[in-house]
């Protein structure tokens, strides 16, 4: 899926309105960016806040790799959003196996072309407390093991404090400082000729998440916790909004709600 004039023409549009922005609600110090592989790639960030595909994509925009992001197809019914969405070539995502299955060819489109194509393994907001990187899901392993793609792992951290998760305004004073590090690929060569069964996708899904929590224990300076998280196990929904359990840390600023 080779970008077309209309859809770089609508990147340009979109980020000379949006880089000012973000340039103005925080400061940025970006790391790594050089591991950026030449050729089509999977980044793989960590989910916090809802501003994060902004944060995530003004960076690999800068870098001159327009950023294809899985959308929840629910997106693209929108009337201005989904416009932007399907003229900058954003892939929906739809919870049914045929439809996820039409998602990962169309994300194998952009990766062969030599593409950028952003899936979050968590696949929605961490759940976590603390908003460390929760259990993954396994779409990214798939596609990086179908397709041969370096899965390239990135964390980022401050932009929470500017739009903490389920927040309802931004924070803007004091303005807040936006750290991004990007991390050597994952070597997944070990699951190359085997099975795409279950047990292979959630040991690749765990290697991912994994390169993701240490770079972010490097941003954030402290120790991950030694489990990750699972919403499963904590009897939460694997999507949308979702109630926190009591006892639960206040650190998104929304006083209990998660």
């Amino acid at each position: 899926m080779k970008e077309s004039a209309q859809s770089r023409a609508m990147f340009a549009v979109l980020a000379g309105a949006a880089r000012p922005l973000m340039n103005i609600l925080m400061a940025k110090k970006w790391e790594g960016t050089e591991k950026l592989p030449a050729g089509g790639f999977i980044a793989a960030p960590n989910h916090c806040t809802e501003i994060d595909p902004i944060v995530v994509g003004h960076m690999l925009y800068n870098m001159k790799r327009p950023p294809h992001f899985l959308a929840k197809a629910g997106l693209f019914k929108a009337p201005v959003l989904g416009s932007l969405l399907r003229a900058t070539n954003q892939i929906p995502v739809e919870r049914s196996t045929t439809g996820a299955n039409r998602s990962l060819q169309a994300a194998q489109e952009v990766v062969d072309a030599g593409g950028a194509i952003i899936i979050y393994p968590e696949g929605t907001l961490t759940r976590d407390p603390d908003l460390w990187p929760m259990k993954g899901h396994t779409g990214a392993a798939r596609l990086a093991i179908q397709t041969g793609a370096p899965v390239v792992p990135i964390a980022h951290w401050g932009a929470h404090e500017v739009f903490p998760r389920y927040a309802k305004r931004l924070h803007v004073f004091p303005r807040k400082t936006s750290r991004i590090l990007v991390g050597d690929p994952v070597d997944l060569s070990a699951f190359q000729g085997r099975a795409l069964d279950r047990a292979t996708l959630v040991e690749a899904t765990d290697i991912i998440m994994g390169a993701i929590t240490e770079l972010l224990a490097t941003l954030r300076g402290e120790e991950p916790p030694k489990e990750r998280w699972d919403p499963a196990a904590h009897n939460q929904s694997k999507h949308g909004r979702f109630q926190a359990t009591e006892g639960t840390s206040g650190t998104d600023g929304t006083d209990g709600q998660k």
